[in-house]
């Protein structure tokens, strides 16, 4: 996701795929999309009009579902920005600056987040207290006490809060959840989970907001809520206690020369991570174009001595269910991807998936199983186009078409899921800080439970 920078912005108050394509679809906003096919479409709005907004939550949502629902208003703190937004979605409804003044007038039935991380709950609390179902970017925010106002707003609404982890919904991470729920490797006792991103990725959250932690919550929480979420899923488990080690030794302070931003640097002929821009008309039209506005730089210098967050993470998890899990991020990698195993009392699942580039593997995905004392199973999984593997498509279909169908893998994520899956890396990035564990009770009122609920 990218937003506009909240620096000057004012206080702007988060063997399978066909097999298993017709059941995991099913529903998460109640009636309110069901209902708009027999009715008056439902009442769209979007708050944060970056480019992960404008996109998978704007033209590709209006030309994937142009029957279900119209946009009654888009805002951002930055009103260039929202202007472009809304010639390039294509839709005509009015843009604004101030959220409550939109929900006030625009009267949406359902708000789109896709704000910078650290203002999620702003705009999640203030659209359920006003009557509005929320669709929110992960993380759902960066904080416990952030946390606290989100999970305070939902008790006292009778609205529904969708978290839109995306990667549930992949054909081969849907696949890992239905073997383990199969018991095919028995109890699960331990899991290796390493995540690998490039040094393009990796690099373009350095970049931009997410390198200060108080915009993203560091990685930990940006992109790590991913990890943390589907670990969640897959163990069928809460997170009860985190010690986690990480440091910056990579981006930021670590090189010789730095400038503000790539566009202009005079150190191009030997930066190796050098960006141009200027070359993707989008991003100049949506950013370079509107930073009179605000003074975001989305080409910022990947060595500015501002960077806060981590670019190595590693983290344990001990369940409440007594799995232990070692997880590592690593944000400049020479190829993107990850390998993750899961040990059981029956066997071993295991998995290495490449991303971004091209692999042996090329169409599909491979998972071994290997049994206790027994033979190795390869399990081939078609991939499929579109974002994330495929799982956007899959996700969106759930939230817009899904309603009355069957869950059978518990793909649909809502508060708890977001909650969870946040306050581990909230405990990390504690424990980093600290050089202690952390336990999860301490975060929230939510305890964790050895099965978790769903």
């Amino acid at each position: 996701m990218d937003a506009h920078n909240p620096l000057t912005r004012r206080q702007f108050v988060s063997s399978t795929s066909r097999a298993l394509a017709g059941a995991i679809l099913v529903p998460t906003l109640g009636t309110t999309m069901a209902s708009a096919t027999l009715a008056a479409k439902s009442r769209m709005a979007m708050v944060g009009t970056g480019i992960r907004g404008i996109r998978m939550w704007g033209k590709d949502l209006i030309q994937e579902y142009p029957d279900l629902f119209e946009f009654v208003g888009l805002c951002d703190s930055n009103p260039g920005r929202a202007a472009f937004a809304r010639s390039y979605m294509g839709v005509t409804c009015p843009t604004f600056t101030d959220f409550e003044e939109m929900l006030r007038k625009a009267r949406p039935d359902t708000v789109i987040v896709t704000t910078v991380d650290a203002t999620h709950h702003t705009f999640i609390a203030k659209a359920l207290a006003m009557g509005c179902n929320v669709i929110t970017e992960k993380p759902m925010t960066t904080d416990e006490m952030k946390l606290k106002e989100i999970l305070d707003a939902q008790k006292k609404s009778d609205r529904k809060l969708v978290v839109t982890f995306n990667y549930r919904y992949t054909p081969h991470r849907a696949r890992i959840k239905e073997l383990l729920m199969q018991d095919r490797i028995g109890r699960i006792t331990s899991v290796d989970f390493h995540w690998y991103l490039d040094t393009d990725h990796g690099a373009s959250y350095f970049r931009r907001w997410h390198g200060i932690r108080k915009h993203s919550g560091s990685l930990l929480l940006h992109k790590a809520t991913h990890h943390f979420d589907l670990l969640n899923w897959w163990i069928d488990s809460d997170p009860e206690r985190v010690h986690a080690f990480g440091a910056l030794e990579f981006y930021g302070r670590n090189n010789a020369f730095r400038h503000t931003h790539c566009r202009t640097c005079p150190h191009t002929a030997k930066c190796r991570f050098y960006f141009d821009m200027t070359k993707d008309p989008l991003l100049m039209s949506l950013y370079a174009d509107q930073e009179k506005y605000d003074g975001y730089i989305r080409d910022a210098c990947l060595w500015r001595e501002e960077i806060d967050i981590f670019d190595k993470m590693a983290v344990q998890i001990k369940y409440a269910n007594a799995v232990q899990v070692s997880y590592s991020l690593t944000t400049y990698s020479p190829y993107e991807g990850y390998r993750i195993a899961f040990n059981g009392t029956k066997g071993r699942l295991e998995a290495w998936i490449h991303e971004n580039q091209p692999w042996p593997l090329e169409g599909y995905d491979e998972l071994r199983i290997t049994d206790m004392f027994g033979k190795t199973e390869l399990v081939r999984i078609q991939q499929e186009p579109g974002g994330h593997g495929g799982g956007d498509r899959r996700m969106k279909e759930r939230i817009f078409r899904g309603p009355g169908q069957a869950d059978p893998l518990g793909q649909a994520a809502g508060v708890r899921d977001g909650a969870m899956s946040i306050m581990i890396g909230i405990a990390a990035r504690q424990s980093i800080d600290s050089g202690m564990p952390v336990d999860i009770r301490n975060l929230s009122e939510l305890i964790p439970q050895v099965k978790r609920p769903t």
